[in-house]
């Protein structure tokens, strides 16, 4: 075996773990190559259902509808989940590979031989929501610049440099800096699904291991989870380690500071337009309180309209982002994205080229779905903007 994969004995099993890089011709290859020399008892693979079925069925996205992904509150979730995939499928483009290919193949190439096959990975919206739960409001902030920024990168990969991501010391380097740079996203991404991935790989063959046989099972990772996936695998053999897992399927509850952070700007908003009101009098209170909608206001209206919105979800983001703030419970992209979304329903054709829209800028200006996201992120990011510039404003009117 080369340094992306590794065989490892365990009690009554035999476990080979194949580390890919997700748009490798050689990792598909490689893959193939594995399940047919060792012939498991079993193939797992890192995949969930929902990702399964996007790669099986050509991701159909004609059942996406975008106005309850805003009024269930996925609109960041979508964002964030496209902009992984399109940043996969701009580096597979250029190498002929489809990112998750070698999953697919794995699972072909068990199908063809008769071997059972397991989808051992959490599902990746729950994985989406736990980095962001955890996740404080600066982290958050670095996380969305990074998705943004990953969005429009024009950095292309060779195909040298994506077989280095299976190199060891490449992945270390990678895991140090994700670490420093966003730990609690680490944690989530790469840390807890070691765990998770491990547990599921350790407990897809208990039935068959009960007859006193060895049993053969190759699972077909990400590189990046080879070494923990292993040191899991070896906690568990020896009993140092829980099998139950259920504990990482849930999200973990907002703590109470956290849930008092998204009223302290509306509150702090709101108690010095009041003092202006006791200290100056109604009309310095009706200044502060235009300043505020002017600033808060405009600078939502300026995201809709950098997102190319209809004139009137532009009207919406302006008179909409104050409403937003009083109420952390709703935001202003919750209004501005539903109205372009109403006014410019995406048609069956934006569903159908979401794949290669997203890898755009020009497509992602063009997809009326991609749009509406736009709409959505670019007039919250306003707002926020705004109501942070409105509070010193706000303060030097008492101090005059």
């Amino acid at each position: 075996m080369n340094e992306s994969s590794l065989t490892v004995t365990l009690r009554d099993r035999e476990i080979t773990l194949v580390g890919t890089a997700h748009v490798s011709r050689e990792s598909i290859e490689e893959v193939s190559r594995v399940i047919r020399e060792r012939k498991p008892d079993v193939v797992c693979v890192e995949l969930d259902a929902g990702r399964y079925k996007s790669l099986s069925e050509q991701e159909n996205w004609e059942q996406l509808d975008v106005v309850k992904v805003f009024k269930e509150g996925r609109g960041f979730l979508l964002m964030a989940n496209l902009i992984l995939s399109s940043f996969q499928r701009r580096l597979g483009a250029d190498l002929g590979v489809k990112p998750g290919e070698e999953m697919k193949i794995a699972i072909e190439t068990a199908g063809e031989l008769d071997i059972p096959y397991s989808l051992c990975d959490r599902e990746v919206q729950l994985t989406l929501r736990r980095a962001w739960a955890r996740c404080g409001l600066w982290s958050k902030g670095k996380l969305m610049a990074s998705l943004v920024s990953s969005a429009f990168t024009t950095e292309k990969l060779s195909e040298v440099e994506i077989e280095n991501l299976k190199n060891r010391n490449e992945l270390d380097g990678m895991m140090a800096e994700l670490a420093e740079y966003l730990p609690a996203v680490k944690e989530t991404l790469i840390d807890e699904r070691d765990r998770y991935l491990a547990a599921k790989i350790w407990t897809c063959t208990r039935p068959a291991s009960t007859s006193g046989t060895t049993v053969k099972q190759v699972a077909v990772i990400g590189a990046g989870h080879l070494l923990g996936i292993k040191a899991h695998l070896e906690k568990l053999a020896a009993g140092e380690e829980a099998e139950d897992v259920a504990d990482l399927d849930t999200i973990p509850p907002q703590g109470i500071l956290v849930k008092a952070l998204g009223w302290l700007i509306p509150v702090l908003i709101v108690a010095l337009i009041v003092v202006g009101f006791f200290r100056a009098g109604a009309g310095v209170s009706l200044s502060m309180l235009l300043r505020w909608v002017l600033f808060n206001g405009s600078l939502a209206a300026l995201g809709t309209l950098i997102a190319l919105g209809h004139p009137l979800s532009i009207l919406v983001s302006f008179f909409g982002a104050p409403i937003a703030t009083i109420n952390p419970f709703i935001g202003v992209g919750l209004f501005s994205g539903i109205t372009e979304a109403t006014l410019r329903k995406p048609r069956v054709e934006d569903t159908q080229r979401i794949p290669e829209d997203v890898t755009s800028l020009r497509g992602i200006y063009r997809n009326r779905i991609t749009k509406a996201l736009l709409v959505f992120f670019l007039s919250s990011l306003g707002g926020a903007i705004g109501n942070f510039i409105s509070i010193p404003s706000l303060a030097s009117f008492l101090v005059k």
